[in-house]
């Protein structure tokens, strides 16, 4: 490397740990709290738990829109993630100070959802500024980092939901918080501006506009020509699709399983938090080091067969074993398979996408699973209404295992 990139590979490796710190605190956001608030503090219907669960799946789906967008614009990428991160903290901050349902699902969908769109600016950002077979390793440590500031405030405000639940808005304060270190981090983050890597020739005045001659809506589905031409990608998203399906139907379910009378559970929020984040996270603190190793040398889709198959049995053990034992278990079955998967989700296409298209490949990866992310959770939670949740979870293991058999043949003779 030289001096110049090893200066980017450094500034990016220290701002980004540091932003692991408020990005834990996120997560916990956008897994447990913000849907435990909705279903304790007021009671939610289905379709507002559906929008909170949906949040960042809507971000991944706009990402499809947002990719052309920086690239017309011109901005570095870290720059644009920062303002929308910015923008997370302003709606978390009006969600504190405007304590109602309708609020709070608004300032949901608005910061969970920027959080999430800006996943291809950061992972075309790790493209640009680390080398690659130390890609999975850094991005591995930070992700530690991330995990064990989401277990430790997880722990603190599980503990602060118990002894007051209408403390809510001091955590929603904190979320608000979260949002803008992020912002700031990201900020001091060296980036670059987007190529224009499939652009079509336009006149200066449309190309500042923003428009091109199918309009901006419209054009940004031109990404998803590369779909027609690389076979690789094709079958990869086909079983992504099925995997994630399941994978975020159940992802919901687990805060409604432990917390709604309905199951006989109607846990403590601290007990909610034990199950939802710690274990998991300890999990994940445990093994991500390994998963980022692997990632770097082994065959993507062995690696990414074997985490399927931790995801069906996790999602199997924590909705139909028995006790405190199989939730134990399953969550530290998804929170080890999750430690590999979020490498894995996050970095994948820097292995096959031309390096001045992974941003765009990434937007096409994250758009689709915004498509299954937002019917997943409305689905899941149809689908509670009629059937046992035992069944459900049974259903989207078995759905997750055949997306593992559509990736044996791309397995065999391909080097990952």
């Amino acid at each position: 490397m030289t001096a110049s990139a090893l200066t980017r590979a450094r500034l990016t490796y220290r701002y980004d740990r540091l932003r692991a710190i408020p990005q834990g605190v996120i997560e916990t956001a956008s897994t447990t709290f913000l849907l435990l608030i909705a279903v304790k503090a007021f009671d939610a219907g289905p379709t507002p738990k559906s929008l909170i669960a949906a949040a960042g799946n809507i971000g991944l789906l706009l990402s499809l829109w947002l990719v052309p967008w920086v690239e017309r614009s011109g901005q570095p990428i870290m720059r644009v993630a920062a303002w929308m991160m910015a923008g997370g903290a302003l709606a978390m901050l009006c969600a504190a100070a405007l304590p109602t349902l309708a609020v709070l699902v608004i300032a949901t969908v608005i910061a969970i959802g920027a959080a999430n769109a800006i996943i291809p600016l950061l992972t075309a950002t790790y493209q640009d500024n680390y080398a690659p077979r130390e890609r999975g390793r850094y991005v591995a440590r930070t992700f530690v980092i991330r995990v064990a500031a989401a277990a430790a405030f997880a722990e603190l405000a599980g503990r602060l939901l118990t002894t007051d639940l209408a403390r809510f808005r001091w955590l929603l304060a904190a979320f608000a918080i979260a949002f803008a270190a992020a912002a700031y981090c990201l900020s001091r983050i060296p980036s670059r501006a987007l190529r224009h890597a499939l652009a079509e020739p336009r006149s200066s005045a449309s190309a500042h506009l923003g428009i091109t001659s199918r309009g901006a809506f419209l054009g940004a589905f031109d990404s998803l020509k590369i779909l027609r031409t690389d076979r690789t990608l094709r079958w990869t998203l086909a079983s992504w699709m099925l995997m994630g399906f399941a994978n975020l139907m159940m992802l919901p379910l687990r805060v409604e399983f432990l917390a709604n009378p309905k199951y006989g559970l109607a846990l403590a929020p601290q007990q909610i938090a034990l199950y939802t984040v710690m274990i998991p996270s300890v999990a994940r603190l445990a093994l991500t080091p390994l998963w980022g190793r692997l990632f770097d040398r082994m065959n993507f889709f062995l690696l990414r067969i074997i985490l399927n198959v931790g995801f069906a049995l996790g999602i199997a053990s924590f909705f139909t074993g028995v006790g405190a034992f199989g939730l134990a278990a399953g969550a530290a079955i998804f929170g080890a398979s999750n430690a590999g998967g979020e490498i894995a989700w996050s970095l994948w296409v820097t292995k096959f996408a031309p390096n001045d298209r992974v941003a765009e490949y990434m937007s096409v990866h994250t758009f689709f699973t915004g498509v299954r992310g937002i019917v997943a959770p409305i689905l899941a939670f149809q689908l509670t209404q009629t059937l046992d949740i035992g069944a459900i979870a049974l259903m989207c293991a078995a759905l997750i295992l055949v997306a593992s058999l559509i990736l044996v043949p791309e397995m065999k003779g391909r080097e990952g």
